[in-house]
């Protein structure tokens, strides 16, 4: 039997019993409240030792179509922090398969729908996995151009949500990556003075991130 593992704290509460048919009840809707079933079924999973389905359920929770001004996404923001925290605090024991590997697959053979927006999320836990778990291994069989942090933040700044790249450049500092995105901020402020464009701007839905 797996073990029990310790709540996540970005993560909602999970029930006592809770099963795939939460999700499947959604139908085909993506809405918030999908994204929210996803994250708590994530967290059941995760302290019932299921740390591989419960990073797939936050695969799902990023696939949701939101718009940015959900009240859940306040509560709960897109689960970069969650993602890294589980990646983190997986033991030795429990299965997590090869994350690194999993998100390079995903992102490079992503479909549609909102392809390009789910596919640079799938690069950004690349990078987290990159970050917190060096330790695994690129499949050497899959042939795919590795993208660099400023090209993930600039894909996420074109297709995600307001203030998304910001929350994930926090994640990926806390990730051990500070000196690195430091560098990321400051190119990409420089090229913002002329036309504005690309400057960083993390509105109310992310809070907690800072901007220097």
């Amino acid at each position: 039997m797996p073990p029990k593992l310790p709540p996540c704290p970005h993560l909602p509460a999970a029930p006592v019993r809770m099963d795939a048919t939460a999700l499947s009840a959604h139908g085909r809707a993506r809405d918030a409240g999908f994204y929210l079933t996803a994250l708590t079924y994530a967290h059941y999973l995760w302290q019932h030792g299921l740390a591989a389905r419960a990073i797939l359920k936050l695969d799902r929770a990023l696939g949701s179509d939101l718009h940015g001004g959900e009240p859940v996404l306040r509560d709960w923001p897109l689960p970069y922090a969650a993602m890294a925290w589980l990646l983190r605090h997986t033991p030795p024991e429990v299965f997590l398969g090869n994350p690194r590997v999993h998100f390079q697959h995903l992102a490079d053979r992503m479909n549609e729908p909102r392809r390009e927006q789910r596919r640079w999320r799938a690069w950004a836990c690349w990078a987290l996995a990159r970050a917190v778990r060096p330790e695994f291994p690129a499949d050497p069989k899959h042939r795919v151009v590795e993208p660099t942090l400023q090209l993930i933040a600039e894909k996420l700044t074109a297709h995600g949500l307001p203030g998304e790249t910001g929350c994930w450049l926090e994640v990926m500092n806390k990730a051990g990556q500070e000196a690195v995105t430091k560098d990321v901020y400051r190119q990409r402020r420089v090229r913002s003075r002329p036309s504005g464009i690309a400057q960083i701007q993390a509105p109310s839905i992310y809070p907690r991130v800072r901007h220097r």
